[in-house]
């Protein structure tokens, strides 16, 4: 086991944990769901805006090509989510029409999970920084995936077993992504040219669904949970550069 692999894998059962505590949260406290997103969404961007970018910038030395790669981390991931439906935005008559729109949405969430700790497993192998920045943004957003889980099963079958064996399946899936990402040799800056792309998907789901989900009854409770995962997070990268 390399030295990243001996920090980043141990580090990485907290993803199992967040996961788990969103599918709990959304079996049993479905009205504060969206206070809890305000909070992970404000994590997930800045973790992008303030430490990957400007650390893959750093590492690659061509601020052009970093972001090349951010939007093209950004439009892969607004495909696969198309492509497999992630999340599904349809009204419910129209998701109800698709037959397994529930396991199919658990199923994605799944490999998307899975390619959240592979990142974890490649940011620590650049710095420890770094790693622990991902793992943050990370759990914040795999709390959200957990309660997406159970939400798209609920809504497409009512089948309260069924949603918890795919809760586990997504839970898991973001350890054993760390592990294969402690385990697999890259350079530096191919290691960089990755955290770039994921800069792409950070900001796309920070964007485009945390942060707008949350936000559709907006109050002022979510406003500053939002602000200050969105502080907490540029703190943290000040005390890093230190």
């Amino acid at each position: 086991m390399t030295a990243a692999a001996w920090i980043a894998v141990p580090l990485a059962t907290l993803t199992v944990a967040s996961a788990l505590g969103g599918g709990l949260l959304a079996f049993r406290l479905a009205r504060e769901l969206t206070t809890a997103i305000a909070l992970t969404g404000g994590i997930v961007v800045a973790v992008a805006l303030f430490h990957v970018l400007p650390e893959a910038m750093e590492s690659v030395g061509d601020p052009h090509r970093v972001g090349a790669l951010a939007g093209l981390g950004f439009v892969a991931f607004f495909l696969l989510e198309r492509a497999v439906v992630l999340h599904h935005r349809d009204e419910p008559e129209q998701a109800r029409a698709h037959a397994e729109v529930g396991v199919f949405g658990a199923a994605g969430l799944a490999v998307h999970t899975f390619i959240d700790g592979l990142g974890i497993g490649l940011a620590f192998g650049l710095d420890h920084t770094t790693g622990l920045l991902v793992l943050l943004a990370v759990v914040a957003h795999d709390f959200a995936d957990g309660m997406n889980t159970v939400s798209f099963v609920l809504h497409q079958s009512g089948d309260r077993r069924r949603a918890w064996t795919w809760l586990v399946v997504v839970s898991i899936a973001p350890l054993v992504g760390a592990v294969v990402g402690t385990t697999i040799e890259i350079s530096e800056t191919s290691l960089a040219y990755v955290l770039a792309a994921y800069a792409g998907f950070f900001l796309y789901m920070g964007g485009s669904d945390l942060l707008p989900h949350a936000h559709e009854h907006p109050s002022v409770r979510r406003v500053a949970l939002t602000l200050a995962g969105f502080a907490g997070v540029f703190l943290l990268s000040l005390l890093g550069q230190h």
